[in-house]
C-alpha cells in the first residue's frame, strides 16, 4: 500500500518487526493480569483445558496416553500439544502458569509469522507490519493464548507451513519442508489434515500462460508461451510442469511424522481418528454446504476483523490473478479460509451439537490468513488515497489514519474478549471446579464417578471416572450406539442402561443433559451447584447423585473455600 509505506520510514518496518509479537505478548499478559486481579487465582475458561492437562500429566508420569491411569485411550485430538504440556510438568512452579506462558509465546510467534506470510505474498513492509498487529490485537486469539488449548500451536504451525509453501512455490529447488510442518500441525488439530491436503493440491496447481498462435482462429488450442511476463498476461492458463520430486520428498517426510501417531490410534482405538470424532458424531450429513452454518461462521470472523473479512475475497482473487506470473505464490491461504467452513458445513448439525468449538474456536486459526487476504484485497484501493488528509488545520498521514481505522474495531473486540475470558474462567470455577472442591474432602479415593464433564473433576480428584460422553470411554459410546441401532431406543435410555451395567458410586452430570438420572428415585441428590451468569458450561446446574451401588459413602467434612490441588496420578 503506497500510502502506508510512505507514512513509514523505509527502514521502520524492519526495525519495528518486533511490534507484532510484543503486542501479542502484552495482550496475553494483560488477560492474565486481569484474571489474577478479578478472580484471585489462575484458572481456565473451558473444562477441555483440564482434559489436555490430564492427558499430559499421565504421559509425563509414565502412564502413556491415558485418561484414567493405565487405561490407554485415543481421546486426545492434539497429541503434539499433549506432548508439549507433558514437558511442563517437569518445570518448577504452577503448571497452570507455564501452560499460559507457552500459549502466549506461541501467540506471539503466530503474530510474527503473519507478518512474514504477508511479506512472502508481496505485501509492502508497512502493510505486512499492520497484518501482524491486527492479528496480535485479535481478541479470540488472545483468549486462546491463555486458555490452555492447542489453538495457538496449530495457528503458528499452519502459518509456518504456509510460509514455507509459498517459498517453495517460488523456488521448487528449496528443501521441501512445508508438508512436514503441516503434518506437525495435523498433530496439533485434526483440521490440520485438511490443510495438509490443500497444500498438496496447491502444489499441483501449477500453470503457465498460453497464447494464440499468430493468425489462429478464436477458440483454437492455446500454445504454451515460454515467457511469463506482463506481455503474456492476456493469455489463458494451461497446466505447467509440476515439480514431482520435491513433492514426493515432502510427502515422505510428512509420512514419517504422521505414521507413529496414526498407527498408535489405529492399534489402540481401532481407528485412525480420535474418539472425539465419534463422540461428536461427525460425519457427512449433506452433499451441499449449509448456508445457515456458514452464516454462523461469519458471525465468528466478522466482529474481530470486519474489514479484513469483507475484503478477503478480493485478496483471494488477487492470488488467482497472479497464477502463472512471476508473482505466483499459489492459493493455499485462500483455499484454507474457504475450505474449512465448507467442510464443516457438510457435517455439522444446526443448533445444539453444532460443530464449531466453544465460541467458534475451531475457526480462530483462520484469522491470520484472513487478515493477510484482506489486506491484499485492500491494497489496490488504498493506492488511490492521497498522502495526507486535512482535518481542519491539521494534515495527517492517510496511511496512519487508514491503519487506525482498521485497528479500531479489532482493539475494541480485544477488550470485549478480555471480559468474556474472565467470565468463562469464573463459570468453570463456579461449576466443575466448585463441585471438585466440595467432593475433595468427602470422597474416598476408591470411589468411581460417572461424569459428562470429565476435565476438572478428573484433574482435581484422584478418582477413576466413567465418561458418559465417550471421549475417555469409547467402549461405552460404541455400546450405546450399537444398542440404539439394534433396538431403536432413545440414546438417553441406552446410555442409562450402560451406566447401570458399570455401577459407579456417584454420578456428576448436568441434570438437563441426563434427565433420567435426575428423575430416577434410586439416585439420591447430594449436591446441586448453580453456575451464575453461565455462558460457558453445558448447563446452568451440576448435580452430584449417590447411586444404588455406592460402596464408599461420603465423609463428613467442613465447608471450605480453598481450591483443591491437582490430584496425583494413581497407578492401577
Amino acid at each position: 500500500m503506497a500510502t502506508l509505506a510512505a507514512a513509514t520510514p523505509a527502514r521502520a518496518p524492519a526495525a519495528h518487526a518486533v511490534l507484532p509479537p510484543a503486542l501479542a505478548a502484552a495482550a496475553g499478559l494483560g488477560y492474565l493480569a486481569a484474571e489474577r486481579y478479578t478472580l484471585g487465582r489462575f484458572g481456565f475458561p473451558l473444562d477441555d483445558s483440564f482434559i489436555h492437562l490430564q492427558f499430559a500429566r499421565n504421559l509425563a508420569f509414565g502412564h502413556g496416553l491415558s485418561y484414567n491411569a493405565g487405561e490407554v485411550v485415543t481421546g486426545s485430538t492434539a497429541p503434539l500439544w499433549t506432548a508439549l504440556l507433558a514437558l511442563l510438568f517437569y518445570l518448577p512452579g504452577s503448571v497452570f502458569v507455564w501452560t499460559k506462558l507457552l500459549g502466549i509465546a506461541l501467540f506471539a510467534a503466530g503474530a510474527d509469522a503473519t507478518r512474514r506470510l504477508a511479506r512472502e505474498l508481496a505485501l509492502p513492509p508497512a502493510l505486512a507490519l499492520l497484518a501482524g498487529l491486527l492479528v496480535a490485537a485479535t481478541g479470540p486469539l488472545a483468549w486462546a493464548a491463555v486458555s490452555g488449548m492447542e489453538v495457538p500451536l496449530f495457528a503458528a504451525l499452519s502459518l509456518w507451513g504456509m510460509i514455507q509453501q509459498v517459498r517453495e512455490r517460488a523456488d521448487p529447488a528449496r528443501l521441501p519442508l512445508a508438508l512436514p510442518i503441516l503434518a506437525l500441525g495435523a498433530l496439533a488439530r485434526p483440521e490440520g489434515f485438511l490443510l495438509f491436503a490443500l497444500a498438496v493440491v496447491d502444489r499441483l496447481l501449477v500453470f503457465r500462460r498460453g497464447v494464440l498462435e499468430p493468425g489462429a482462429e478464436p477458440g483454437a488450442k492455446l500454445g504454451v508461451e515460454a515467457g511469463t511476463g506482463p506481455e503474456n498476461a492476456g493469455g489463458g492458463l494451461v497446466w505447467g510442469r509440476i515439480a514431482w520430486r520435491p513433492l514426493a520428498v515432502g510427502l515422505l517426510l510428512a509420512a514419517c511424522i504422521l505414521a507413529g501417531p496414526l498407527l498408535f490410534y489405529r492399534l489402540a482405538g481401532g481407528s485412525f481418528l480420535p474418539t472425539t470424532y465419534a463422540a461428536k458424531n461427525a460425519a457427512v450429513r449433506r452433499l451441499l454446504p449449509n448456508l445457515e452454518y456458514l452464516y454462523v461462521v461469519l458471525g465468528v470472523l466478522l466482529p474481530p476483523q470486519p474489514y479484513a473479512a469483507l475484503a478477503a475475497l478480493g485478496g483471494g482473487g488477487l492470488l488467482v490473478g497472479r497464477l502463472a506470473t512471476p508473482r505466483d505464490r499459489g492459493l493455499l491461504p485462500a483455499l484454507w479460509v474457504v475450505a474449512l467452513p465448507l467442510a464443516y458445513s457438510l457435517q455439522s448439525p444446526i443448533g445444539r451439537g453444532l460443530i464449531a468449538g466453544n465460541f467458534g474456536r475451531y475457526y480462530f486459526p483462520l484469522f491470520p490468513p484472513l487478515v493477510v487476504l484482506g489486506l491484499l484485497g485492500l491494497e489496490p484501493a488504498a493506492r488511490s488515497l492521497g498522502r495526507s488528509v486535512r482535518l481542519g488545520a491539521l494534515r495527517l498521514p492517510a496511511g496512519l489514519l487508514a491503519a487506525a481505522l482498521l485497528l479500531w474495531p479489532t482493539a475494541g473486540n480485544l477488550v470485549q474478549w478480555a471480559s468474556r475470558y474472565q467470565q468463562n474462567v469464573a463459570n468453570v470455577e463456579d461449576g466443575d471446579v466448585r463441585v471438585a472442591r466440595w467432593l475433595a474432602p468427602r470422597l474416598d479415593r476408591r470411589a468411581v464417578l460417572a461424569v459428562n464433564d470429565i476435565g476438572a473433576l478428573k484433574y482435581l480428584l484422584p478418582n477413576r471416572v466413567i465418561d458418559l460422553v465417550g471421549i475417555a470411554a469409547p467402549d461405552l459410546l460404541a455400546e450405546v450406539q450399537r444398542e440404539v441401532r439394534a433396538t431403536g431406543i432413545p440414546v438417553q435410555v441406552a446410555r442409562m442402561a450402560a451406566l447401570e451395567r458399570r455401577r459407579p458410586d456417584y454420578v456428576v452430570v448436568f441434570p438437563d443433559w441426563f434427565p433420567l438420572v435426575a428423575s430416577d428415585r434410586r439416585f439420591r441428590l447430594l449436591q446441586l451447584v448453580t453456575v451464575p451468569d453461565n455462558i460457558t458450561m453445558g448447563g446452568d446446574r451440576i448435580g452430584v447423585w449417590a447411586t444404588p451401588w455406592t460402596r464408599y459413602p461420603l465423609r463428613d467434612a467442613p465447608e471450605t473455600s480453598a481450591a483443591p490441588q491437582p490430584a496425583a496420578p494413581v497407578s492401577r
